[in-house]
């Protein structure tokens, strides 16, 4: 069978994604992996999880748990979601609230809404690249996003209509960003809701991280800026342009797949009509474990991770300051579990990452995937999640050592 034959032109835009393929380097003893930003399996609440799904399977509840269920979701969940979003400045309901099987559904679901051939989405530069992977499919066309850039509105749409469609929304990792570490700041987030109020586009808020900030102030998400503007007319989150996306994958278990999306009832109606045409429903069991958990000690794990990323940022911070030669600088997150890595001009990251791999084992993930347009060729992120103070050491001192003599 020649597939090439069938296969719809938008598979041409869809690669694999080199964090997935990273991840199979962490089988390797000899490896330091600095690569996935992924949660240190030893700071999962195993105990809560064993009583949560114990106690989701005994009789009485046992036939919901393993039974077909609502698209929306399992509402003991959107209940405490609805609270926890509300005590971020976001007052809603539970018909503002849609679990998904992770937030990576939501990024599908939300370019599947809004993408057609051709149209704009702003991202920036660089952006996750699991969302740049989850649009892809659906042709779009980027355009770099700087609140700072004095870009306005009439410029964006010129750009779009060369492109043979129009921007339809952003989208911005808000809190020690995906890859960057960095956190957008409340003016530029007031900025963004100006633009696309000028746009009359969307905004695609991804909060993954929220919840893991060490130091700094918190910074309202852009959700509950556009909300307190609203209220001052007597709106809500029903006049809201603004779709948060949030996940419990980095604060409780990325294995049991439960995201959400908060945005105003005729987003979330949309979506669940998509939901049941994808899966019909996330898993039943995996949400009611979710909530069990989530309700009984949230803010109490979540504080007990917090101190243990900080102190292994802080610590691949001081080995950076050591080891790393001159013309290379870093980033200096609040919360997260991202460095961003810029190398001198002449180096590539790729490049960098062959030689590290086959000399000094030490696996990173190369910038130029988080670009919309392949460029920042001469960066590279560094995670400190998973790595304790040891490997953090030796791993720094000898990507150093390999820089150095680039």
């Amino acid at each position: 069978m020649q597939w090439e034959q069938v296969l719809a032109p938008r598979m041409g835009r869809m690669k694999a994604s080199e964090i997935r393929e990273l991840l199979k380097l962490l089988d390797q003893p000899d490896i330091i992996s600095f690569a996935g930003g992924i949660p240190d399996p030893a700071l999962f609440p195993v105990a809560a999880f064993q009583g949560a799904l114990t106690a989701a399977l005994a009789p009485g509840k046992a036939d919901a748990a393993l039974q077909y269920s609502v698209s929306e979701g399992y509402l003991p969940l959107r209940q405490w979601l609805a609270a926890h979003m509300t005590g971020l400045g976001i007052p809603c309901g539970v018909d503002n609230i849609l679990i998904t099987s992770g937030s990576q559904q939501a990024l599908d679901y939300l370019g599947k809404l809004m993408i057609g051939t051709g149209d704009t989405v702003l991202v920036n530069w660089p952006t996750y690249m699991g969302a740049l992977g989850a649009f892809n499919a659906y042709e779009p066309v980027y355009d770099r996003l700087d609140p700072r850039d004095n870009r306005g509105a009439a410029e964006y749409t010129a750009k779009a209509a060369e492109a043979g469609g129009r921007v339809k929304f952003a989208y911005l990792s808000v809190d020690f960003a995906n890859p960057t570490g960095e956190t957008i700041p409340r003016a530029d987030r007031e900025r963004v809701l100006d633009l696309a109020d000028d746009l009359g586009a969307a905004i695609v808020e991804d909060a993954a991280y929220q919840a893991l900030r060490f130091d700094g102030e918190a910074v309202p998400p852009i959700l509950a800026l556009e909300i307190a503007r609203k209220a001052k007319t007597g709106g809500s989150i029903e006049d809201c342009r603004t779709i948060y996306c949030g996940s419990f994958s980095k604060t409780l278990a990325p294995g049991l797949r439960v995201g959400w999306v908060c945005a105003a009832s005729p987003v979330i109606g949309r979506l669940v009509l998509m939901k049941q045409a994808a899966d019909l429903h996330s898993s039943t069991l995996n949400q009611m474990a979710i909530a069990d958990v989530a309700a009984n000690l949230f803010e109490s794990h979540v504080a007990g991770l917090r101190e243990v990323y900080k102190a292994r940022r802080d610590h691949m911070l001081a080995a950076l300051s050591r080891e790393m030669p001159k013309g290379v600088s870093w980033t200096r997150p609040e919360g997260g579990m991202f460095v961003w890595i810029t190398l001198p001009e002449t180096m590539d990251g790729a490049a960098l990452l062959a030689r590290s791999l086959e000399t000094e084992r030490v696996a990173f993930v190369p910038g130029r995937a988080f670009f919309a347009d392949g460029s920042g060729g001469n960066t590279i992120r560094l995670s400190f999640s998973r790595a304790d103070e040891a490997a953090i050491d030796e791993g720094i001192r000898r990507l150093g050592r390999l820089i150095a003599a680039d």
